[in-house]
């Protein structure tokens, strides 16, 4: 079983974009798994049916039981991350501050606070339009912990990669090299990265880059819009070739890549044969010569 992962040092380089149109090239030979929980947005293109759904918990947050409590404000006191309130002479937890360290618990007289394990989001198993199988994730609204959302998803898209038999798990991460990105790259085969030739875009790669090393994890990189700014591409090139790192295709900027997205579909789906033949190309190269 290999993993290819597919990450960012940024949002908005066409990672997800580049990612099914890998997708839906594979089809149902290999198993997706959309790592980027905190903004998923793969479903856009990819059109799973949520066919299977399953509430995820993690983490801790204290609660305030009314009934038995005296209002004598020792919870407010020692709350460090000011999650406590008082509202209409009541002693509330606000649960997107609170940090669930436990403390207002242990401090209470009357024992009236516990600490509980709050839904933090949902998971998936679906069939997407290609018939392949597709594992993603949402991440509710300000909810923490969503490198073990990532790590849930990771190991339930391992687990059916293996019944099914299949060889290949295709994985879109998060940009950033935060904690899902880091939950993403676990036992990563190969890593792609995908960068614009932007100042931000070259400053964030080597961001990612130092992350992958630390892991040292073999890596790609794909340079999406090279021909927006010819400059900036070659100083991502001398980066790549002075760190030793591939570069697997660039890909020119091409307003049919958002026309694409617009009609729920990726690139390699509709009539335009460059973009379609050198993405066709990387996936191969991917598969072929680094997996």
């Amino acid at each position: 079983m290999k993993e290819i992962v597919v990450i960012s040092g940024k949002g908005g380089t066409g990672k997800t974009s580049i990612t099914a149109a890998f997708a839906v090239l594979a089809g149902s030979d290999i198993v997706l798994a959309d790592c980027d929980v905190d903004a998923a947005d793969m479903h856009l293109l990819m059109k799973p049916d949520f066919a299977q759904k399953e509430t995820f918990y993690s983490g801790e947050t204290a609660r305030i039981i009314q009934n038995n409590c005296t209002s004598c404000g020792k919870c407010l006191e020692v709350c460090r991350f000011n999650a406590i309130s008082i509202i209409h002479d009541q002693y509330i937890v606000n649960p997107l501050s609170c940090e669930g360290c436990g403390y207002c618990a242990r401090v209470c007289p009357t024992e009236t606070i516990v600490n509980e394990i709050p839904k933090i989001g949902e998971w998936y198993i679906s069939k997407t339009r290609t018939q392949g199988t597709m594992v993603h994730a949402k991440l509710n609204i300000g909810a923490d912990n969503s490198g073990k959302l990532v790590a849930k998803v990771k190991n339930e898209a391992r687990q059916i990669t293996e019944n099914l038999g299949k060889e290949i798990i295709l994985i879109d991460g998060s940009p950033g090299i935060g904690c899902p990105v880091v939950s993403s790259l676990s036992g990563a085969s190969f890593v792609v990265l995908v960068t614009e030739p932007t100042v931000s875009g070259l400053h964030d790669l080597i961001r990612v880059c130092q992350l992958i090393k630390n892991f040292n994890l073999p890596a790609g990189c794909m340079i999406n819009k090279s021909d927006i700014n010819p400059q900036k591409s070659k100083e991502i090139m001398a980066f790549l070739n002075e760190n030793n790192i591939p570069l697997i295709t660039e890909l020119p900027y091409n307003e049919q890549f958002s026309a694409a997205m617009t009609m729920g579909k990726t690139i390699v789906e509709i009539e335009d044969k460059q973009l379609s033949e050198l993405i066709a190309k990387a996936w191969n190269t991917i598969t072929n010569k680094y997996v």
